[in-house]
């Protein structure tokens, strides 16, 4: 199959929605599939690559923050990739400028256009600073925005249950399944032989401390603020928060940290790469995701894989993932002080750890990018409206290709 990803980003993981275009692209590839991704360039000109086995075309743009480009006057670069690459089917990632261009002129040609919904409005107007009183309307033109794109697609994909329920409220016509993003469980798994101090040292991580990590976007509407706030009501307890990644945030924090004197307990490592993440999560206690705003959460599905408890926001899609007491606790969403009780809860069942991170590796496994990889592969062939390949066709074997999912 011909497979022409589509989206804001693709070269970059800093972000959710390219961390699972990419998983998926290239996990495709190495099934043996011919896959091309169109995104914006990072030097504002035109250029091919080869990246993880997928042939990758920049088109020129203009970045103008939060993970937007301005993609104007690209017609003629995105009709030739479209007439030279010929895809069985165009898969879009988002209602942005590129793929606006890429729907219109993959119409004209008759091609199959999918796509998978990672926006909820929120993510945005949290960042832009949008006054609370405003943000109904707002979010309401956003969405309008947004279904203008997507109910002009054959099909579409998100997440989880939730996202789909989401999706179904704002009247999107065109049918909507859930497909988990994945996660790379041959990366990410328990690693109990591993040095957690050295680990920790090189990140500059307390090794006398509880860790509880967050790893994604430091943006505003991640909810870090809260976290923060929980650390002033625990300065008695030995625990430490370690936010790992980058963003617009994260000069507003530190700066909040220092001024609070909260430095031994909040520490930022940085953005921590693919390669190093694993070994991050296998050296830490715990992970944390304050964010009300997840329409699944890849960062938390990865700790589940590392087999590490799981503290998160009851909100939004966090909680198919969390059972409250088996593989984690929830606390409120906006609630530092239901975020520092939880963590002393957390604190009190240290005898529990090993058996609600072996609770949350368990609830993972259907997660596997494998199972993630195939299921995308029927929901293709069901768009394209070809016969059903077999699974063994598609199965990813050990060595170059992904292994099968126990």
């Amino acid at each position: 199959m011909r497979i022409l990803f589509s989206g804001q980003s693709y070269y970059r993981k800093d972000n959710g929605q390219a961390v699972f275009m990419i998983h998926l692209a290239e996990g495709l590839a190495a099934a043996g599939h011919d896959v091309m991704a169109l995104a914006p360039s990072e030097k504002g000109i035109a250029e091919r690559s080869t990246i993880g086995g997928v042939s990758v075309q920049t088109v020129p743009a203009l970045h103008i923050g939060h993970n937007l480009n301005i993609t104007a006057f690209n017609d003629s670069q995105v009709d030739a990739t479209l007439g030279e690459f010929g895809p069985d089917i165009v898969h879009i990632q988002d209602h942005f400028f590129l793929n606006r261009t890429v729907l219109r002129l993959a119409r004209r040609r008759h091609i199959r256009v999918v796509g998978t919904n990672h926006f909820l409005p929120a993510n945005w107007s949290n960042n832009m600073f949008i006054p609370r009183s405003v943000q109904g309307v707002v979010h309401k033109a956003m969405w309008y925005n947004m279904l203008e794109v997507f109910n002009q697609l054959d099909a579409a994909t998100t997440p989880t249950e939730t996202a789909v329920a989401i999706l179904r409220k704002q009247d999107i016509h065109i049918p909507v399944k859930a497909i988990s993003c994945g996660v790379n469980q041959e990366e990410f798994y328990p690693r109990p032989g591993i040095d957690s101090a050295i680990i920790r040292q090189r990140f500059g991580i307390a090794t006398d401390r509880t860790v509880l990590l967050y790893v994604g976007r430091i943006d505003r509407e991640k909810g870090l603020d809260d976290v923060i706030d929980a650390a002033e009501m625990l300065t008695h307890e030995p625990v430490q928060f370690a936010i790992a990644g980058k963003g617009m945030y994260r000069d507003q924090l530190t700066e909040a940290v220092s001024s609070r004197e909260l430095n031994h307990m909040v520490t930022f490592p940085g953005f921590v790469s693919s390669e190093d993440l694993p070994l991050l999560l296998n050296s830490v206690d715990g992970f944390i995701m304050p964010s009300a705003q997840e329409l699944q959460s890849i960062a938390t599905l990865e700790a589940m894989s590392c087999a590490k408890p799981v503290l998160v926001a009851n909100a939004r899609a966090l909680p198919e993932l969390v059972e409250h007491g088996i593989n984690g606790y929830l606390f409120k969403p906006f609630n530092p002080a239901s975020i520092a009780g939880t963590v002393q809860l957390f604190l009190n069942k240290r005898s529990r750890w090993q058996e609600m991170g072996l609770a949350g590796l368990e609830r993972a496994r259907p997660h596997h990018l494998v199972n993630t990889i195939r299921r995308y592969l029927e929901w293709y062939e069901s768009v394209i409206g070809g016969a059903a390949a077999s699974l063994s066709a598609y199965q990813v074997n050990a060595g170059t290709r992904l292994p099968s999912a126990n």
